[in-house]
């Protein structure tokens, strides 16, 4: 069984795989201050609950966007899973494409993954959406190399933005509102927010298709991609196990 650990700056999500096929995911708050053995107390016992031991555990990869978890996550498999861990963006880990950007150390190894799954899965030329603490679009041309993408603040950033930086306007849920003109205060938000992202993502979908000149497929994943899936309809695909996918393919990519 194959451990894949992605570490987002808000959670991290651990996978386990036999094989092909996902039998257990967990979801923990990122803390950079966590102990090898607080993760082992948590994901050990989570094991048992799930009804396999921990000792199945023969490999395990790590993605990571907060680089002071990675330590004790090695030192996670290392002493309790007896297993050498592979992180994304080392020297040791080879993807299996090329980065084509201006500056190729600055490309997050989740950004790396998430085009990797899509293609492998999907084929290219592709574009990748995760929503995650920030929305991100990345590129991959049709042979698979990293080509570039877009940043945008996230759906819940700019929520935790609209709260913290008012006075008085609520903290609110991503939700699609009844009507575009709000008649009160939370549903003139959540229209702003909602049909304030529709628009964001067909516009720069459009214009990264325009731009690139060729047909791109598009894959979305993270939580709130199914939020947005029946207004923009130019998802091909929703993936949510996306970015557990293409750890799987690094694994095998450097276990050949």
């Amino acid at each position: 069984m194959l451990l894949a650990i992605d570490v987002g700056n808000t959670n991290s999500k651990f996978v386990v795989f036999d094989g092909d096929r996902i039998v257990a995911a967990w979801r923990l708050r990122t803390e950079s201050k966590r102990t090898s053995d607080e993760y082992a107390a948590w994901v050990t016992q989570l094991m048992h609950l799930q009804g396999f031991d921990p000792r199945s555990i023969k490999g395990a990869i790590l993605a990571s966007v907060v680089p002071a978890v990675n330590t004790h996550l090695r030192r996670l498999c290392e002493n309790y899973f007896h297993a050498k861990l592979l992180i994304v963006g080392e020297p040791d880990c080879n993807l299996g494409i090329k980065v084509l950007i201006d500056r190729p150390a600055e490309a997050g190894a989740d950004r790396l993954v998430g085009v990797i799954a899509g293609h492998t899965k999907y084929g290219g030329p592709l574009i990748t959406i995760d929503f995650g603490s920030a929305t991100t679009f990345d590129l991959a041309d049709k042979d698979g190399n990293f080509i570039g993408g877009v940043f945008a603040p996230g759906v819940e950033l700019t929520i935790e933005a609209f709260y913290l930086m008012t006075a008085r306007l609520p903290r609110i849920r991503v939700e699609k509102p009844a009507h575009v003109i709000g008649k009160n205060t939370v549903a003139n938000m959540q229209s702003g927010i909602f049909w304030g992202y529709v628009g964001l993502i067909e516009s720069l979908i459009r214009r990264i298709r325009e731009e690139y000149g060729e047909p791109m497929k598009v894959i979305a994943t993270g939580g709130l991609a199914s939020v947005f899936k029946d207004e923009i309809g130019l998802f091909d695909f929703i993936e949510p196990d996306l970015m557990s996918l293409g750890l799987l393919e690094i694994w095998r990519r450097n276990s050949r």
